[in-house]
């Protein structure tokens, strides 16, 4: 289940930025499509979050805590599409982004006993 949530969320991660040259680059109808795709993901990564939280018996902040920053993300993956097609700033969705992308990847990835790196 690790791996699958691990891989739904790469695939996203590249079908994000994707989406993001083809709306750069002026093929709208393109980058629509890979946001519909993108958009399918989001189910699979959060579904196989579920899946994950529900394998868990003590259930701490700490998986609250990422489950939360992990929809924050998939919101900013929205924020940020729709604002590149609307031609409005972004700048403060990436800081965000960013500071929630290392926050879930610590969290997923070291914190957390159920990461894959966990000894």
């Amino acid at each position: 289940m690790i791996h699958a949530h691990v891989t739904a969320w790469t695939i996203a991660l590249i079908l994000f930025v994707i989406a993001l040259f083809l709306q750069k680059g002026g093929k709208q109808k393109g980058a629509k499509i890979v946001q519909m795709i993108l958009r399918v993901f989001y189910l699979i990564i959060i579904a196989t979050g579920i899946g994950l939280l529900s394998m868990v018996t003590n259930i701490s902040v700490w998986y609250i805590l990422k489950a939360v920053v992990g929809l924050w993300i998939i919101g900013l993956f929205e924020m940020i599409l729709s604002r590149v097609i609307n031609k409005r700033r972004t700048s403060v969705f990436w800081f965000q982004f960013v500071v929630a992308w290392v926050l879930v990847l610590y969290l997923g990835f070291v914190k957390l006993p159920m990461s894959i790196f966990h000894p």
